[in-house]
C-alpha cells in the first residue's frame, strides 16, 4: 500500500424494517452477525482503525462491537444515513480520507477493500464511490435498491465509499469505481438477499 492508512467507519444504525429480523447488523448469516462478516473483511485489510457508527436503536450491535470485539462505537443521532455518517466522522475527529462501509455487506473481503484503497490513492478526486454493474444482479437473481446510468452503463451503488473527512459536510467530487465483483453486489435488505448470500458462501450458487 502507498501513501496513507485509512480509518474505516461501519454504518450500523439502521432499523432493518424491511428485513424484519430485529437489529439488522446482528442478523445471523452462517451463524455469525452480518456486521461480523464486514468486520472480518476490514480486519484482513490495510485499514488502520475500525469504528462502528450506531444509534440507540441497535443496543445489541453496540454490545457486540464494544464487548465482543473491542471496537470504538460512535453513537449517532439516528437522523438518517448521511447525517449520521457526518456526525460519526466529525465525532471521531477524522480529517483524512475515511472508508465508509455499510454493515449489511457480508460478502466483502479484505483484498477487495485494499483494491478500492489502491485505486483511491491513484485518482485525483477527493472522494471515491464503489459500484457494481447491473449484470451481476441478473446473474444471481438479486434486485438492486438503486440504479444509475453512468456513461451508458447501468450501475448500482455498493455501500462502500471513500470520503475526505475534513470536507465531510460538503458535496465531494467522486471517482466512480465500477467493480464486477459479486462481493460488492449484495446488501442484505430482504430475506431473499440473505438467502443469496447464504448460497454464495456455502458454494451452492455458482458465480
Amino acid at each position: 500500500m502507498g501513501g496513507f492508512l485509512l480509518d474505516a467507519v461501519v454504518m450500523a444504525g439502521g432499523l432493518g424494517t424491511r428485513l424484519k429480523m430485529g437489529e439488522k447488523p446482528m442478523v445471523r448469516l452462517l451463524d455469525r452477525p452480518l456486521i461480523d462478516h464486514v468486520f472480518s473483511a476490514l480486519q484482513a485489510s490495510s485499514v488502520e482503525r475500525i469504528l462502528v457508527a450506531a444509534t440507540s436503536n441497535v443496543p445489541e450491535t453496540r454490545r457486540w462491537a464494544e464487548d465482543e470485539v473491542g471496537l470504538d462505537v460512535v453513537e449517532t443521532p439516528g437522523e438518517g444515513y448521511v447525517p449520521d455518517m457526518v456526525f460519526a466522522v466529525e465525532e471521531a475527529g477524522i480529517d483524512e480520507p475515511v472508508l465508509i462501509v455499510m454493515a449489511d455487506l457480508p460478502l466483502l473481503r479484505g483484498d477487495i477493500v485494499d483494491e478500492i484503497i489502491e485505486v483511491y490513492e491513484k485518482v485525483p478526486e477527493p472522494a471515491l464511490s464503489v459500484h457494481a454493474p447491473l449484470e451481476i444482479y441478473r446473474r444471481i437473481g438479486g434486485k438492486p435498491d438503486a440504479l444509475f446510468n453512468y456513461r451508458g452503463r447501468f450501475i448500482v451503488p455498493s455501500g462502500v465509499n471513500v470520503l475526505l473527512g475534513s470536507r465531510i459536510r460538503f458535496e465531494q467530487e467522486d471517482y466512480h469505481l465500477i467493480l464486477d465483483r459479486v462481493e460488492l453486489a449484495v446488501n442484505v435488505n430482504s430475506s431473499r438477499d440473505l438467502a443469496i448470500c447464504d448460497s454464495i458462501l456455502r458454494g451452492d450458487l455458482k458465480i
